[in-house]
């Protein structure tokens, strides 16, 4: 680029020189033919038709001439030359001045142009030409100067040697700078590509220098972020298949383990059944591990498309609350909130249903005997909060972060959950940020466990009555 826009300058440099020059060496020839058509018209007489030179006009025509190293000759109207201001070998006398040149005098009272003068000159000279009036407006002769126009060429020749030169000059410090400059751009970016290499063979540790806040230094932060996503992304995905190899693991081998057993005769055949329970319960628990994961990676690649229409959540709440009768019976729970009017939301019923499903089989898993769930809701003109909280033990600060990860369990949900994978929170979390929500628990340790999740709220007017029939919550739910 910088060749290119020295050369396009070069040649509009060169146009402009030209045409300065030639204008100059115009105006000059211009000037100096008044000179000489007035020490002309001075100095000679015309008499009977024909003009009487006087023996001086040379010597007033040849300083002129030296002075601008150019000839100054007079013609007559036949393009004859009378004298000039070449002393020996002159011409001018042996060639006519073209007619053609002399008609245009004659009609526009000057002539300028670059010509041989019709074989007076070996190549192309400048010349002015000024007509010699007497009488009553009629021509008598022409009074030409010419100059050589390949002065135009030694002029133009020492233009283009200053600017080569100036061009050189300007190149070599505008390479030394660019080398400069584009080293402290490229080495970032040198940097990056070794990075990236780095990061091809699982080593996310590398990190660019950060030296200045410029383009190439947001791209270098940029860059950083991005290789702590990817370690970060890196350890999830070791993390997850040392989980699933371990989910997978453990009831594979119980399975492997108690049929070998019924198959060898280790296991008496009244103790087979026994066994034979406990492996259909493994095949159970693998079967909704893969289910649960199957849903994740729907999820995940934008298979599970949303299909939303408006619904009252709390009608899918008391069915899901419904279904863990037996399970409430059992720890003898109190539930709370389900006697609320309609709560209209929009989104995907059947992917709801999972969340509070997941919800909801949670805090019956993990709330303390005699204790309480309780349902709540508020809502706001474009968001609706559902809130699902149990008494209990709770989550400690700590683990609070880590409930929404695959595989997570806490230490006390351990001993308390045996059947459970720890997918059922992080397919809440997916499912909810697939409607644009967002998913909040708070908990305090030996009290309670509350999760917050929203929906957009529906643009239908609540009333106060359910249009659709709910059970009636038996009375030792209440």
């Amino acid at each position: 680029m910088i060749l290119l826009t020295i050369v396009f300058l070069g040649v509009v440099f060169l146009t402009f020189a030209s045409q300065y020059f030639q204008e100059d060496r115009f105006d000059l020839l211009r000037k100096n033919a008044d000179y000489a058509l007035e020490a002309t018209e001075e100095l000679c007489a015309y008499v009977d038709g024909t003009y009487k030179i006087s023996s001086s006009l040379g010597d007033v025509y040849v300083p002129l001439a030296k002075a601008i190293d150019a000839d100054i000759y007079l013609t007559n109207i036949n393009g004859k030359t009378l004298i000039c201001t070449h002393q020996t070998h002159c011409t001018h006398q042996q060639h006519l001045v073209p007619q053609s040149i002399l008609n245009t005098v004659k009609q526009d009272m000057v002539y300028s142009g670059v010509t041989d003068m019709g074989g007076i000159y070996d190549t192309s000279y400048y010349t002015v030409g000024l007509p010699l009036i007497v009488g009553d407006n009629q021509m008598a002769g022409v009074v030409f100067v010419s100059s050589n126009a390949g002065d135009l060429r030694d002029f133009l020749k020492e233009m283009l040697e200053m600017f080569i030169i100036s061009a050189i000059c300007v190149i070599i410090i505008a390479f030394a700078v660019i080398y400069f400059i584009t080293s402290n751009m490229v080495r970032p970016l040198r940097s990056m590509v070794s990075a990236t290499e780095s990061f091809a063979r699982g080593d996310f540790t590398v990190r660019v220098p950060v030296n200045e806040m410029d383009e190439i230094g947001k791209l270098s932060m940029a860059f950083n972020n991005m290789a702590t996503s990817l370690a970060q992304q890196d350890s999830i995905r070791r993390s997850f298949v040392a989980n699933v190899s371990h989910e997978l693991k453990t009831p594979m081998t119980t399975i492997g383990g108690f049929v070998d057993g019924i198959i060898d005769g280790t296991i008496p055949p009244e103790k087979q059944k026994h066994y034979l329970s406990i492996v259909s319960s493994e095949v159970k628990r693998l079967s909704r591990l893969v289910r649960s994961m199957l849903n994740i990676a729907r999820l995940e690649s934008g298979e599970m498309k949303l299909a939303p229409k408006a619904f009252d959540i709390n009608q899918v709440v008391c069915t899901t609350i419904f279904s863990f009768e037996k399970a409430i019976e059992d720890k003898n729970l109190d539930i709370r909130g389900l006697d609320g009017d309609r709560v209209m939301v929009e989104a995907d019923e059947d992917l709801i249903h999972q969340v509070v499903y997941n919800l909801v089989e949670n805090a019956v898993k993990f709330v303390n005997p005699g204790g309480y769930i309780e349902i709540s809701y508020r809502v706001e003109p474009k968001t609706t909060y559902i809130s699902v909280k149990n008494s209990g033990e709770g989550i400690s600060k700590e683990e609070i972060s880590k409930v929404f990860e695959r595989f997570y369990k806490t230490d006390r949900s351990r001993s308390q959950d045996k059947s459970g994978v720890g997918l059922g929170l992080n397919i809440v979390r997916s499912i909810i940020n697939l409607h644009n929500g967002e998913v909040i628990v708070r908990s305090t340790e030996g009290q309670f466990c509350e999760f917050t999740f929203t929906l957009p709220t529906a643009s239908v007017k609540p009333v106060s009555h359910h249009t659709a029939p709910i059970p009636p919550i038996p009375a030792d739910l209440q």
